[in-house]
């Protein structure tokens, strides 16, 4: 298909922001007089600074145009009252932004026109993005010459990170935009930052725009939950036509509303929920099925508008909402057909979000695996919402009539319990609000609740055996609690001296942060004094040590990473990594060729042994055969020519090997013995502590030239690693499971 006619939808809604100069950032069309874009995008267009908080004077006028609908007409807008979230610092209060920092949370306006949009204008379908779907973005202009093909990379919120693809490099200009996905014609978030590392940007220059720089731009993007979460009063947003299951909803909805009046009743709900005004005189079923599969939330929402109706109007064949009835149930099950992905309504989502963002003791991975323990499929969570997103699609079964979503919610409160009575209540309050609503028997949610009290009290007897990890009750003890974690992603650049890089932090309990963005050449000492303040200020270290986790390309794994240290200073000497954290080293190249391997040698962690290749085993060849002849081994020691090992860790990166351990500059057999009994007893955990503490002894014994301790590098992606959510891109920076 044309790129012209894959994006019509997205040209139909696509908005430019105008300046005194000209466009300034861009905007989309979610309602007939409705246009969402950035926080930032308003205040340049006003002439204010980008991070001004200050809500835009009433009389604020702002000029927008719609330049692939009608290139010559302007049309103006004000910001819509309740609809300014300016950026800010923080999750939660009004802490102000330090110019350049990323990421940050808000940055969001929505904006009503004055008069109407130019003919041809239609509001954008939008949906949740999809962690393997590459998108698009234009920039203010609209021209299509200027549209950047980008790939998710990370999903940390608020934000999700993209590297840019394709087209050409990015600039400022492009923030507020709508990232479009093609394949599903439908709006994935809005573009709020753009990053191009300095040498990226020269080396481009230099090459007149045609250079492919091996380190990409990257854009960054508020989510649809995001912006859903940031602006809970926002109309429902459209989506793209459903098709499977509308007509058999429409039969089901003929069997519970079955008199005119309640028809317009159930109408005049919906029309307050969406934001439209009620017809009455010549409302219609299939006018009420339109509007509900057109919406987000618009199945769940209807649902609840006939439930409401019903109260009301009950009908005379005994279907009334929350009984068995024949009519009832049916409609229930042509919603999932027609929106299988949604069962909660815009207020159910929003309160259950609400209340995850105060949670602390539940991690995301963790919950996922106790309430869906076979579930194999890689995921990209950022936060305990994100979970509960992945739930809605799933049904309750014969065994277990609980269905997933709430069984989530019931382990949360469980685990709240210890330190928040309040928030547990609350969690208690809203899963029997809305297991009445969508029919799920209150009896077996109140059984299901004791079965994980009864477990929980078993698992914490002396001589207890491990709770069971299934459907029915698995998890029910702790959810698991991750240690936090620096990650550091070094970016090629000319040499191995100098770099560029990105840091985020991941604390136990809450969402990975990007804290810091280095697209200048720095030395190593820099990098380490970022590393040190990220740990002061943005990690809770107790009762754990945090683990440093630097990402880099294949040809840097042999870097003495283990021996940076920070310049002298005030404060109690240098500060050396290696040394004081459990310090590894972590590949950008594993994708998802290599994860059913990695997977595979995950399972067999338990009671798999180690290879070590030596000399015998420094051909390339030997070393894959070895790899293919004991697809269990998850750990390889390398003695062999220090020369050998790129090659030696490429293959066992692609054959899925978790952990690679090897001295840069010895080599010989006593080497792999030394290496060898040092990891004897070892966890697959443990590794990286039994590591730095062979370093420390190195360091404390300097009178040993021989200790091994004093140059070993480790590349370490263990199980407690999310597999790679974002494949076929590398694997990079992921948020831990417990």
């Amino acid at each position: 298909m044309h790129a012209d006619v894959e994006d019509a939808a997205l040209h139909a809604a696509f908005v430019s922001v105008l300046g005194d100069s000209g466009p300034v950032g861009a905007g989309v069309l979610v309602a007939d007089d409705l246009v969402l874009t950035c926080a930032h995008v308003v205040n340049s267009a006003l002439g204010r600074g980008q991070f001004d908080q200050s809500a835009p004077p009433r009389d604020g006028l702002l000029r927008l145009a719609f330049p692939l609908v009608d290139r010559e007409r302007e049309v103006s807008a004000r910001v819509e009252p309740g609809g300014w979230r300016p950026p800010r610092a923080d999750a939660v209060g009004r802490a102000p932004v330090v110019p350049g920092r990323l990421a940050h949370h808000g940055d969001l306006a929505v904006l009503r026109l004055v008069g109407s949009a130019p003919p041809g204008a239609e509001p954008a379908p939008f949906q949740l993005h999809d962690c393997e779907r590459e998108v698009v973005a234009l920039w203010a202009s609209g021209n299509p010459v200027t549209t950047i093909r980008a790939r998710p990379r990370v999903v940390a919120a608020p934000w999700v990170a993209l590297d840019v693809v394709g087209g050409v490099g990015v600039s400022a200009g492009y923030s507020g935009g709508p990232l479009w996905d093609r394949a599903r014609q439908a709006v994935v978030g809005l573009v709020v930052a753009v990053h191009e590392d300095a040498q990226a940007a020269r080396a481009r220059a230099g090459a007149g725009g045609g250079h492919q720089d091996r380190s990409p731009a990257v854009v960054y993007g508020i989510s649809l939950p995001a912006i859903e979460s940031e602006l809970p009063r926002m109309p429902p947003l459209r989506v793209p036509a459903a098709r499977r299951g509308v007509q058999q909803l429409l039969v089901a909805l003929e069997g519970v509303l079955t008199t005119p009046a309640s028809v317009a009743q159930c109408e005049r709900w919906l029309a307050a929920r969406f934001g439209f005004p009620a017809r009455d005189l010549g409302t219609d079923h299939a006018r009420l099925v339109r509007l509900a599969v057109g919406s987000r939330r618009g199945v769940p929402e209807l649902l609840e508008a006939a439930r409401t109706t019903l109260a009301h109007h009950p009908a005379p064949d005994g279907g009334a909402a929350g009984s068995p009835g024949e009519p009832w149930e049916r409609l229930r099950r042509a919603a999932r057909i027609v929106s299988p992905t949604e069962c909660l309504t815009l207020d159910q989502r929003r309160d259950l979000a609400g209340l995850l963002a105060r949670c602390r003791q539940a991690t995301p991975d963790a919950l996922l695996a106790a309430v869906l323990p076979y579930d194999a499929e890689p995921r990209a969570l950022s936060g305990l919402a994100d979970v509960i997103d992945v739930l809605e699609a799933y049904e309750p079964t014969d065994r277990q009539p609980v269905p997933p979503l709430l069984r989530a919610v019931v382990l949360v409160a469980g685990e709240e319990r210890q330190t928040a009575d309040q928030l547990t209540e609350d969690l208690q309050a809203w899963t029997e609000r809305v297991a009445r609503r969508t029919g799920v028997p209150w009896a077996a949610v109140c059984q299901f609740q004791a079965d994980v009290a009864d477990r929980r009290a078993a698992a914490r007897a002396p001589s207890a055996p491990p709770p069971p990890a299934d459907g029915a009750g698995g998890g029910a003890g702790r959810l698991g609690r991750a240690v936090p974690r620096v990650q550091i992603e070094l970016l090629p650049t000319g040499g191995s001296k100098l770099f560029t890089y990105q840091i985020w932090a991941w604390d136990a309990g809450a969402q990975p942060r990007l804290v810091v963005v280095q697209d200048r050449d720095a030395a190593s000492t820099r990098v380490v004094e970022d590393i040190r303040r990220v740990l002061r200020t943005e990690v809770r270290e107790d009762p754990e040590t945090a683990l440093v986790e630097f990402f880099v390309a294949p040809e840097w794994l042999g870097l003495a990473i283990d021996t940076w240290e920070s310049e002298e200073g005030d404060e109690g000497g240098a500060f050396v990594p290696g040394l004081t954290r459990r310090l590894v080293v972590r590949t950008t190249t594993r994708t998802r060729e290599c994860y059913a391997g990695w997977k595979r040698r995950t399972a067999a962690l338990a009671s798999a042994g180690r290879l070590v290749f030596g000399e015998k085993y420094a051909d390339h060849k030997v070393a894959r055969a070895n790899l293919e002849v004991r697809p269990d081994v998850g750990t390889v020691v390398l003695c062999c020519d220090p020369a050998r090992h790129g090659q030696l860790l490429r293959q066992c990166v692609q054959a899925g090997v978790h952990t690679v351990l090897w001295h840069r500059t010895d080599h010989g057999e006593q080497v792999g013995l030394d290496l060898s009994s040092m990891l004897e007893g070892t966890e697959p955990r443990g590794v990286p502590e039994a590591v730095r503490l062979e370093r420390a002894k190195a360091m404390a014994e300097p009178g040993i030239p021989t200790h091994r301790g004093g140059q070993l590098s480790l590349l370490h992606d263990p199980p407690d690693h999310r597999p790679p959510p974002l494949a076929p891109e590398p694997w990079v920076l992921a948020e831990p499971a417990s």
